[in-house]
């Protein structure tokens, strides 16, 4: 007699899928060992009337299995207590494009509103959470503080079918068409169920079809079940508010999010595992009993994409994981912005985040000096930190330079503004009359130069050989990328290592790199301001960091000893940060007339002189969020911009040399916050920047691009 402990109940939401689980588990009863099916493999199907009805009996031990959209897989694990225990894996990976299919060619992605929305799911990633997120990060669907998600949705289209959405938003549900009834379980209207016309991808298409919606939201997979014949009738809506046709989805889509996902209960997971495993083994694409049950086919029974998708390849099954490696970090930090943890833009906090003492006393005084939200500051140890801590959703925010803009928008961050170093800032007025808006078709640059004490009458570009530099810090545009571009030494080939840094260990003795190890580090002599703070950290806490830091490396330490011998930096602030040498009581007796430039043709040039010797231009900083957060941290940054403006002598965004440094937080140099949500980062960063990074860090081992490259659509 078969333990009932060591049945696995595979809940089903319709009788076709009823059916199709009957003759799976039949099939396994046919073809495995007894010991096996006795073991794990004896399968009993659990008729349900939903996957929230599912959920529910998974967690009471009356039901133990399911397969779920990746947003239901969320909830499941996050509020009830489940575990993910394998992962859908279709011809080209573990993840969906989401699609915005239409029949009306006159409408755009952009034009939205007023439309009646066919969604395969609520809180689905393709139906709901994908396109959702597109719609708010760009702006075009208003999110008012004090709603919640489905209200706002619901104001923004005339009518919609959302299944699923029934107990928490019934105006979700009007364009829905399942069975009504106050029977619990034979109401299938904006039900998560087959019996549900309008349930899943293929319902939202049907939904369009039948002429009820006018857009609908699906994964790239359902494309596949429409005909060749009608497909000149449908086109998909792109970002940039053109169409497409419906072969064109990988470049025309509103972004990339996990597939489908199999749940259960945390003590029921190892028999899960095995029992998946088994099944796969003899059902799946390559089982060695195909011919008998066919795991990933559902035509036959009356349906598609019964217990799983049919286009699924084969099930990834995994030891225990974290959500967030399941799912990934990107969809997970989504989830959270739409409120899946049942929070909301009522909590409108922003997490800026800082790299040193400095910069956490200048944001918590930001923080005290506004008005808007709230303001917390978190501490990170770099901006490439920083960069992994917004990814992580630990922070939400952050000002970058323009190489690390370039890894952050590789890591799937968005800009919000741009600093703006311009004479003036010229306002835009908007509607209500606020002009703290500013617009540019221009972003002016700031330049790269090298700079020597002046009574080094012997040093110059091409004999730097066997020398001590100075550079601001690892990545940084100014001390690292732009000088290797240039030829430091005669001795020296840079062209044989495109890794800067590699270059810069080459030719110099030592120098002092923050950020970087070895020879590079030797110069750097760390902080006061926290005990036992290391040399070389890549932050304000090594006194070597930065422009003012590499200028500070460049004259010596307070007690008049020199340790470098050209120092890399940026032009904007460098007479500022010589005047502060004195003011600081770092050096005493230090003027602009006692250094000089090193120009790349060879020559020595006064620092006036910059724009006729320098090493390159560099973009703006970008502050950058994740991309569900641009609005919101755009209109952070205005209000706070607004405030701050009309009460200059409290406060100033651009000022740092009351704490001791140069540059925190923002560049000192800046004007004012320039909007560019609407623009990628690779735009604002110019063609020859981005080029230059591209090929750089193609041969250059970086730790946090690694670390971005991490794709939850192919681990598994």
């Amino acid at each position: 007699m078969l333990c009932s402990g060591k049945k696995t109940r595979w809940c089903t939401v319709s009788e076709p899928e009823q059916r199709k689980c009957a003759e799976l588990a039949k099939g396994l009863i046919r073809v495995l060992p007894p010991a096996m099916v006795s073991a794990f493999a004896k399968l009993s199907c659990i008729r349900t009337y939903s996957t929230a009805d599912c959920i529910d009996k998974i967690r009471g031990n009356r039901a133990d299995i399911i397969t779920l959209n990746a947003g239901e897989v969320y909830t499941a694990v996050k509020q009830f207590g489940l575990t993910a225990v394998a992962k859908e894996i279709y011809s080209d990976g573990g993840c969906v494009l989401a699609v915005a299919v239409v029949k009306n060619s006159s409408l755009d992605v952009r034009s939205l509103q007023g439309h009646r929305s066919c969604h395969s799911g609520a809180r689905w990633t393709a139906g709901w959470s994908l396109p959702l997120g597109f719609l708010l990060s760009r702006n075009y669907l208003p999110w008012a503080e004090e709603e919640t998600l489905t209200q706002a949705v619901s104001a923004f289209f005339s009518a919609s079918c959302v299944p699923g959405a029934a107990a928490t938003a019934p105006s979700l549900c009007a364009l829905c068409q399942g069975q009504k009834s106050y029977i619990r379980q034979r109401n299938f209207h904006c039900e998560t169920s087959h019996n549900e016309p309008f349930y899943n991808s293929q319902g939202a298409l049907r939904c369009l079809k039948t002429g009820k919606g006018d857009v609908a939201f699906v994964d790239h997979i359902a494309l596949d079940s429409i005909e060749e014949w009608e497909r000149e009738d449908y086109r998909l809506l792109c970002t940039d508010g053109a169409q497409a046709n419906l072969s064109e989805f990988r470049t025309c889509n509103l972004g990339r999010g996990p597939g489908g996902g199999v749940v259960t209960r945390i003590n029921f997971r190892k028999t899960a595992r095995k029992f998946l495993q088994a099944a796969q083994m003899v059902f799946g694409r390559q089982g060695r009993d195909k011919q008998h049950f066919q795991l990933f086919e559902s035509q036959s029974y009356g349906g598609r994409d019964l217990l799983f998708r049919d286009k699924t390849e084969k099930l990834a099954v995994f030891s225990d994981s974290d959500i967030s490696q399941v799912l990934g970090l990107d969809y997970v930090a989504l989830l959270k912005g739409l409120g899946h943890e049942g929070s909301s833009l009522e909590d409108s906090v922003i997490r800026w985040c800082c790299i040193s003492d400095a910069e956490q006393k200048k944001c918590e005084e930001w923080a005290l000096s506004i008005k808007s939200d709230p303001l917390v500051c978190v501490r990170a140890s770099s901006m490439s930190n920083c960069i992994e801590k917004i990814k992580r959703d630990e922070v939400d925010a952050v000002s970058l330079d323009g190489t690390h803009a370039f890894i952050a928008g590789k890591c799937g961050l968005v800009p919000v503004v741009a600093e703006y170093y311009g004479e003036k800032c010229i306002p835009t007025e908007t509607v209500t009359g606020e002009t703290a808006h500013f617009e540019s078709d221009v972003f002016p640059s700031v330049f790269a130069v090298a700079v020597v004490r002046r009574s080094s009458r012997n040093v110059f570009f091409g004999n730097l050989a066997g020398r001590r530099s100075c550079h601001g810090h690892m990545y940084s545009p100014a001390g690292w990328l732009m000088p290797a571009r240039h030829n430091l030494s005669s001795q020296h080939n840079s062209s044989t290592h495109c890794d800067p840094s590699k270059v810069y260990s080459e030719v110099f003795w030592k120098g002092c790199l923050p950020g970087s190890q070895g020879s590079l580090c030797k110069v750097c002599i760390g902080g006061t301001a926290e005990p036992g703070t290391k040399r070389c950290t890549d932050n304000h806490n090594e006194r070597y960091y930065g422009n003012m830091g590499a200028l500070r490396c460049l004259v010596g330490d307070p007690s008049g000893k020199t340790y470098g011998d050209v120092a890399f930096l940026e032009q904007h602030n460098l007479e500022d940060n010589i005047k502060s040498l004195g003011s600081s009581g770092w050096a005493e007796g230090w003027l602009a007339w006692d250094f000089e430039l090193l120009c790349p043709d060879g020559r020595r040039a006064s620092l006036s002189q910059w724009e006729s010797c320098h090493l390159g231009a560099i973009p703006p900083n970008l502050i950058m969020t994740r991309p569900i957060l641009t609005a919101r941290v755009y209109d952070f940054l205005m209000k706070s911009q607004e405030t701050l403006a009309a009460h200059p002598d409290e406060f100033n965004l651009f000022e740092s040399q009351k704490y001791g440094e140069s540059d925190l937080l923002f560049k000192d140099v800046t004007r004012c916050f320039v909007h560019t949500s609407h623009l990628d980062y690779h735009t604002i960063l110019g063609e020859d920047f981005y080029r230059t990074m591209e090929t750089i860090f193609n041969c250059t081992r970086s730790e946090i691009l690694e670390f971005c490259a991490q794709d939850v659509c192919t681990i598994f």
